[in-house]
C-alpha cells in the first residue's frame, strides 16, 4: 500500500468521531468491534509505512551526509592541489605546476557535483521528514482512538449486560411478585379474617341456639306455676 494512501486513511481516522458514528448505527457495539478492527490493521499498516518511510529517510539523510562530506574532501584535495601547484610554478616547474593545477580543478569539479546532489537530496529529505511527522502524528491520534474505542466498548457491553440482567430481574419479579412481598401477606390476612368472621358467625349461631334454650325451659316454668296456682285456687273453694 503506498504510503500517501496510508497517510489518507490515517488522516480519516485520526479525525473520524466516534461519538457520531455511533449515533448512526443500528448495532452500536457490533459497529464499535469492526472499528476497533480496522484502527488495528490501519494502526499495523501505518506503522509499516512509518517504518518504511523512516528508512527511506535515513538512507536519504546518510547519503546527504556522505555528499557534504565528499564535498568537503574533495575542496581539500583542490586546495592542496592548488598549492602544490603555486609551489612548482614559484621553484621554475611549469609543467609540474600546470599537472597539479589540473588535478585541483579535478577534484573542484567533483567537489562542485557532491554539492549538487547533496542540494538535489534535500527537498526530499523535507519531504520525506513531512510524511513522517504526519504518520506518526496520525499514529498517535488512531492510537489514542483505539484506547477510547475499546473503553467506549467495553462501557457498552457493561451497560447491556446490566440492563439485560435488570430486565430478566424484572421478568422474575412479574411473574412471582418478589418485588411485593405484601401481597402474599394480604392473602394470609384475607384468609385469616374469613375464619375469624366464620368464628364469630359460629359463636353468633351457637349464642342464639343457648338463648332459645332457656327461654323454652323459662317458658315450660310459667306454665307449671300458672298450673299450681289454678290447683290452688280449686283447693279453696
Amino acid at each position: 500500500m503506498a504510503k500517501q494512501t496510508v497517510l489518507g486513511r490515517v488522516a480519516q481516522l485520526a479525525k473520524a468521531n466516534i461519538n457520531s458514528l455511533l449515533d448512526q448505527a443500528e448495532d452500536p457495539q457490533k459497529m464499535l468491534d469492526q472499528l476497533i478492527r480496522d484502527y488495528t490493521e490501519n494502526i499495523r499498516e501505518a506503522e509499516q509505512a512509518v517504518a518504511t518511510t523512516v528508512g527511506n529517510l535515513r538512507l536519504l539523510e546518510e547519503d546527504h551526509k556522505e555528499d557534504v562530506a565528499a564535498a568537503a574532501e574533495w575542496g581539500g584535495k583542490a586546495l592542496a592541489a592548488s598549492k602544490k601547484a603555486d609551489l612548482l610554478r614559484a621553484d621554475g616547474n611549469a609543467a609540474e605546476a600546470d599537472r597539479f593545477d589540473g588535478l585541483a580543478k579535478v577534484a573542484l569539479g567533483r567537489q562542485l557535483q557532491s554539492e549538487r546532489e547533496a542540494k538535489d537530496a534535500e527537498p526530499s529529505i523535507a519531504a520525506q521528514s513531512d510524511v513522517v511527522g504526519r504518520l506518526k502524528d496520525g499514529l498517535d491520534s488512531m492510537k489514542i482512538k483505539l484506547t477510547e474505542l475499546h473503553s467506549k466498548r467495553d462501557q457498552l457491553v457493561a451497560r447491556a449486560k446490566s440492563a439485560e440482567a435488570r430486565n430478566r430481574m424484572l421478568d422474575a419479579a412479574g411473574s412471582i411478585d418478589v418485588l411485593d412481598p405484601t401481597s402474599e401477606l394480604s392473602r394470609f390476612e384475607e384468609k385469616v379474617r374469613r375464619e375469624e368472621a366464620r368464628a364469630l358467625g359460629r359463636e353468633e349461631l351457637a349464642a342464639s341456639s343457648l338463648d332459645a334454650q332457656f327461654e323454652q325451659l323459662d317458658s315450660l316454668s310459667d306454665t307449671a306455676e300458672v298450673a299450681a296456682r289454678l290447683a290452688a285456687l280449686k283447693a279453696t273453694t
